[in-house]
């Protein structure tokens, strides 16, 4: 008789737990949904984010927020996003660094894989190694005839230890036997500002980080660092084309929600995501700004996560890089 009050229990338990999570997923979303963007205000990262969440909100009838929490390389944000409520209200703007790079570098509270659920990509920004125009350097090998001439006398700027444009620069200086000394600054956006000036000579950010400058002649593009041209600046070559190949960093971004976030959630995040990335009006607006959309399904982009994760601890520990 025991035993069979028990069974009862759990049953009822469990049809009112399935009943309430299709009763959440069926009336999603009921309130504003933050964005949590891993960078402070201004950068490429927080302009891409704040894009699709204006975009979505019409699609959801709701708000959709952006909230920035800098720091960390972006372990802090990621963090926060994996603790959150697994209810579609609290998601991540995720990219190559908080769910590929940083694995091989920190002692994480979280798991890059267990820890979210993938919701879709948001687009692709190929790395570009640009130079200071006062160099007067016109192609990779001009460069690097010049800094052999001077080796140890030139640097180059990252947004700081264990970034993208930090294991670009390493996977650069790797493939081609240069002294190039590495200063890492808090954010691409000094980063950018002191090679314009030339306090740095050169810097690997990702194209839509540097394209404006690109465009406006204050930077000069060398080389894509990735295994094709991009689509928004097809006349530059690839760094492998022009003879140095193996420096592939290509800079791509997602939504994520927390683990055990209901499907049906994820499902219609993924949706109303794809149904704004299809938009040509707002693929021209990421794509003014050097970057091409992407939209996928949860799956791929789980896929690519985990294969970032396994590519990057080898990198890492091949380049013998440490943000110590």
């Amino acid at each position: 008789m025991k035993n069979s009050f028990v069974k009862h229990v759990v049953v009822a338990v469990a049809v009112f737990l399935v009943s309430s999570v299709t009763a959440q997923a069926q009336t999603f979303p009921s309130k504003t949904i933050t964005i949590v963007v891993p960078t402070a205000p201004g950068g490429a990262n927080d302009a891409m984010a704040r894009i699709i969440a204006q975009s979505m909100s019409p699609h959801l009838g709701q708000a959709v927020i952006v909230e920035n929490k800098a720091g960390a390389n972006g372990a802090i944000a990621s963090e926060f996003v994996a603790r959150a409520p697994a209810d579609g209200y609290t998601i991540m703007f995720g990219y190559i660094a908080t769910h590929g790079i940083n694995p091989a570098l920190q002692k994480l509270k979280y798991d890059p894989v267990a820890d979210f659920e993938a919701i879709g990509m948001v687009a692709n920004s190929p790395t570009l190694m640009v130079v200071t125009p006062s160099l007067n350097v016109k192609t990779p090998k001009e460069l690097i005839a010049l800094i052999n001439a001077k080796p140890g006398t030139m640097s180059y700027a990252s947004a700081g230890k264990g970034t993208a444009p930090h294991l670009a620069g390493e996977l650069f200086k790797i493939a081609t036997g240069v002294d190039l000394v590495h200063v890492p600054y808090k954010g691409s956006a000094p980063a950018v500002v002191d090679t314009i000036g030339g306090t740095t000579q050169v810097m690997f950010p990702s194209l839509f980080t540097a394209y404006p400058q690109v465009k406006a002649g204050k930077l000069k593009a060398l080389g894509i660092a990735g295994e094709k041209r991009s689509s928004v600046m097809p006349e530059v070559p690839t760094l492998a084309e022009q003879g140095i190949p193996n420096v592939n960093v290509n800079q791509w971004y997602g939504l994520f929600a927390p683990a055990k976030t209901p499907k049906a959630i994820v499902d219609r995040l993924n949706k109303e995501l794809n149904l704004v990335l299809n938009d040509k009006a707002i693929e021209k607006k990421i794509e003014d700004q050097g970057a091409e959309v992407e939209a996928s399904t949860p799956e791929h982009l789980k896929t690519l996560v985990q294969s970032e994760v396994a590519r990057w601890k080898k990198v890492v520990a091949a380049a013998k890089i440490t943000v110590d």
